[in-house]
C-alpha cells in the first residue's frame, strides 16, 4: 500500500513540475522595444515568449530610455534616468535578464566619438551592476533594428564588442537579412505600429519576430 502511494505521488509530481522546480524569472529591461510604445506589453513577443516557456514575467521597459544619457528633462518630455542607473530596480532574484535597447542612444550618438565612447562605458557598467544584483542570472542582448541613421551602425557594434568582453550573447538585429525589414515602406505598413514607425512592432510583428526571438534565447541565453 505504502508503494502504491508512493508511486501516486510521484507520477502527481511530474506532472506539475512546479512542485520540484521554482517557476525561472524574466526580467526584461529597455526602452519602448521593452514597453512596446502605444501597444499593450502582452503583445510584445518577449511577454508572448515568458508564457510560452512558463517563466515568471517582469517588465522594465519605459519609452525613449537610452542605455547611457539620462532623459529625466529632455524637452518638454521626462523619460527618465539612463539603464545603466536605473537596472538597480530590477528583481535580484532573476534566472534571466534580457537588455532590449540602443535605439535612442543611436539617435543621441550620430557618428560622434565621445557620446559613442560614453555609450560604451554605460554598458559596461550596466553590464557589471546587473551581474552584481542579479548573481544567478543569464544575460542577453537584443539590439535595435537596421535602422537607415548615421548614430545605428556605431552603437550595434559598440554593443557586440563590450558584450563580447562580458560573454554576454547578442541578438544582432542590426542586418540587412534580419526578419524585420524596417528601411521597407510596406513592411513597416504591415508590421510596425505607423508606416513611419522604425521601432515598435505591432502584434503582428512581435508575432512574426516571435520564433527569432525565442530560437535564440534558448540556444543562447537558457541553454543548460
Amino acid at each position: 500500500m505504502k508503494r502504491i502511494l508512493f508511486l501516486f505521488l510521484l507520477a502527481g509530481m511530474m506532472l506539475m513540475p512546479g512542485l520540484v522546480q521554482a517557476q525561472k524569472v524574466l526580467n526584461v529591461i529597455g526602452d519602448s522595444y521593452v514597453a512596446n510604445h502605444r501597444r499593450p506589453a502582452e503583445e510584445a513577443w518577449h511577454y508572448k515568449m515568458a508564457v510560452e516557456l512558463g517563466m515568471t514575467y517582469n517588465n522594465y521597459g519605459r519609452n525613449g530610455s537610452c542605455v547611457a544619457f539620462d532623459r529625466s528633462h529632455d524637452g518638454k518630455w521626462n523619460f527618465g534616468p539612463a539603464l545603466w542607473v536605473r537596472y538597480t530596480a530590477m528583481s535580484p532574484d532573476a534566472d534571466y535578464v534580457l537588455i532590449i535597447a540602443g535605439h535612442n542612444d543611436a539617435d543621441k550618438v550620430k557618428q560622434n566619438a565621445d557620446s559613442l565612447q560614453m555609450f560604451a562605458d554605460s554598458l559596461e557598467v550596466l553590464l557589471s551592476g546587473i551581474e552584481r544584483l542579479c548573481p544567478k542570472a543569464r544575460i542577453g542582448y537584443v539590439t535595435p533594428w537596421y535602422v537607415d541613421r548615421p548614430g545605428f551602425a556605431p552603437v550595434c557594434k559598440a554593443i557586440k564588442q563590450v558584450c563580447k568582453r562580458h560573454h554576454v550573447p547578442v541578438l544582432m538585429n542590426y542586418d540587412k537579412k534580419s526578419v524585420i525589414k524596417v528601411r521597407d515602406a510596406a513592411f513597416r505598413k504591415q508590421y510596425f505600429q505607423g508606416a513611419d514607425d522604425t521601432a515598435h512592432l505591432n502584434a503582428a510583428g512581435h508575432d512574426l519576430f516571435l520564433p527569432v526571438g525565442k530560437a535564440w534565447f534558448l540556444k543562447k541565453v537558457a541553454k543548460p
